[in-house]
Order: C-alpha cells, then sequence, then structure tokens
C-alpha cells in the first residue's frame, strides 16, 4: 500500500495509534488552542519580516506586523476570534503583548539583519519506496559556502535532554526528506525555543537517517496494519491531560465514532510511542560533531 507520512502524523501514531485515527482517518476537527493559535502567528510574522530590507529589521518592525497578522489570521479561521472571546484571562491587546513578547524574544537569539535565508516556509517532499515523505520548514538557510542549515522556530520551552530526541524527530525527518530530494545531508539542523531563549543545534550524517528512514517506514507498517484491522487502540499517558478527544477514547470511557472504510489517506504535516523503534540523539558538549547536539542560550 503507498501512502503519505509527516512528521507529526508520524509522531501521532508513536504517540497514541487512536489519536491519529482520530486525526488522519476519521478527520475530527480540533477547537483551536490559545498556544498553537500563538505559536502559529509568531511563525507567521517571523516569515513575514525577511520581505522587509535587511536594515529595517528591527524588533519594533517584527511587532508591528503582530496585529496584521492575526486579522489575516482570523479573516481566514473567525472560530480564533471566538477563541480569544471566549478566554477571561486574555483580551486583544495582552494576546499582541504575548506574541510580541516571543518575537521580540527571537531578536535575542539570532540577528535577521545578517540573515537571508534561501526559503521559508518551505514545502518538501520525497518519495521513499512508495511512501511519500512530505512536512513544511519554516526556514531554509544557505550559506556563500555551500552549508545548509535547517531551521525551525519553537514558542514553547525547550525539552530536558531526556526528551531532546523527541524534539528532534521532525527536524530529522525534514533532513531525510532533504538528503533523498537533493542527494545532499543538511550541515545542521536547529531549534530555535523562544519561550527560554534557548537553541538547540545538531549536525546529523547519513548512518543517522538511514536509521531515521527504518524507523519512519516501521511506523509506516504499522500503520498499515492497524488500518487493514481496524485495530488502532489507545495509548494513555500523561498526555491525554491536554487532548481533545479524551471525550472519545475507550481509556476514558468514551466510544470512538464507527471506522470509516479501512484506508490510509495521505496525510498533511512532529514529535513523537507504539512498537517502532525511537529515534534516539545522543547528547554532547561542543564542538558538534555529527550525531552530537550542542545547547546554547540567548
Amino acid at each position: 500500500m503507498t501512502g503519505a507520512l509527516s512528521p507529526s502524523r508520524a509522531a501521532d501514531f508513536k504517540q497514541c495509534p487512536l489519536k491519529y485515527r482520530f486525526r488522519a482517518i476519521d478527520g475530527l476537527d480540533e477547537p483551536p488552542s490559545p498556544a498553537a493559535a500563538r505559536g502559529t502567528l509568531v511563525h507567521a510574522v517571523l516569515e513575514e519580516l525577511f520581505e522587509l530590507p535587511a536594515p529595517e529589521r528591527t524588533p519594533e518592525a517584527a511587532q508591528a506586523l503582530v496585529p496584521g497578522r492575526w486579522a489575516a489570521m482570523v479573516q481566514e479561521r473567525p472560530e480564533l476570534a471566538e477563541m480569544l472571546a471566549a478566554d477571561p484571562e486574555r483580551d486583544e491587546e495582552s494576546w499582541y503583548a504575548e506574541a510580541s513578547r516571543l518575537v521580540g524574544r527571537w531578536f535575542e537569539l539570532e540577528d535577521p539583519t545578517r540573515l537571508e535565508p534561501a526559503e521559508r516556509e518551505l514545502r518538501v517532499e520525497a518519495d521513499v519506496d512508495g511512501l511519500l515523505l512530505r512536512g513544511i520548514v519554516d526556514r531554509l538557510d544557505v550559506a556563500p559556502t555551500g552549508e545548509v542549515r535547517v531551521v525551525d522556530y519553537k514558542t514553547g520551552r525547550s525539552p530536558s535532554e531526556r526528551f531532546e530526541s523527541q524534539a528532534l524527530f521532525q527536524m530529522k525527518f525534514y533532513a531525510l526528506v532533504l538528503w533523498r530530494t537533493t542527494g545532499r545531508v543538511p550541515d545542521l539542523l536547529q531549534l530555535v525555543y523562544l519561550a527560554d531563549r534557548q537553541v538547540v543545534r545538531y549536525q546529523p550524517d547519513e548512518h543517522d537517517l538511514r536509521g531515521l528512514e527504518r524507523t519512519v517506514r516501521a511506523i509506516w507498517t504499522a500503520i498499515e496494519q492497524a488500518s487493514a484491522t481496524g485495530d488502532f487502540r489507545p495509548r494513555p499517558s500523561r498526555l491525554c491531560a491536554w487532548c481533545d478527544f479524551k471525550p472519545l477514547c475507550p481509556a476514558f470511557g468514551g466510544t470512538p465514532p464507527t471506522m470509516p472504510v479501512p484506508e490510509v489517506p495521505a496525510v498533511p504535516t512532529g514529535t513523537p510511542t507504539v512498537g517502532v523503534p525511537d529515534v534516539t540523539v545522543a547528547v554532547d558538549d561542543p564542538p558538534a560533531l555529527a550525531g552530537e547536539t550542542v545547547r546554547s542560550a540567548g
């Protein structure tokens, strides 16, 4: 069976097969959350900032973009305005202030006046033996000397080193797709965490990405098996407390909707567990060699 997989859907299945089913097969809607909406807003501002000439990419200019980007998001998804109106702890002014604070922190970690991204919000995909891998890269930098850096913005806090490999799963997924489409392994993967001003850097190599490819294929095989039998079992964890599908989950007394005709869909666009191998990342001190992670604070 052929199909498509993104890092977020792969992470869903690893975390909880039933969650994958609800999102990818049942196509159930989830109400917008303030955290997700704020993340989308900040990403949109940081993308648009690079439309300005380099000398004009200042914190003030970036923060001035916040209201306009939010208005555009609300026009596309009116339920975002309803989400904000229903939150007694936030009004429009405090919402802008939260987003502006995160945008401002980015300037403590990177200097946009010295950056000219090769790509922003880049859609990438690669066919790997009939399985389409795809996703969206926040930013792709190419140095004059040819080095390639994949950058992803995160508006939350950086994970502890114990969970760092899960956070890097998405980035290594993108590196795998870029390697399979260009023949070149990206030189650096960089996660920029705005909430606590942390930057996590990782240098992948071919051995690394071949291992990830095996992991992704194992995930897809498990998805195919679950689709053939309709057996998408819940995998309860602490993350259930934040799951919008909890009322439908049999682990909590709920009843899932009738399973659609078994079919594995082409999936849109991670972080990761079910019976597939986990991605492991070694953590070491600088300098960063292939297969090592380096953290730095702003």
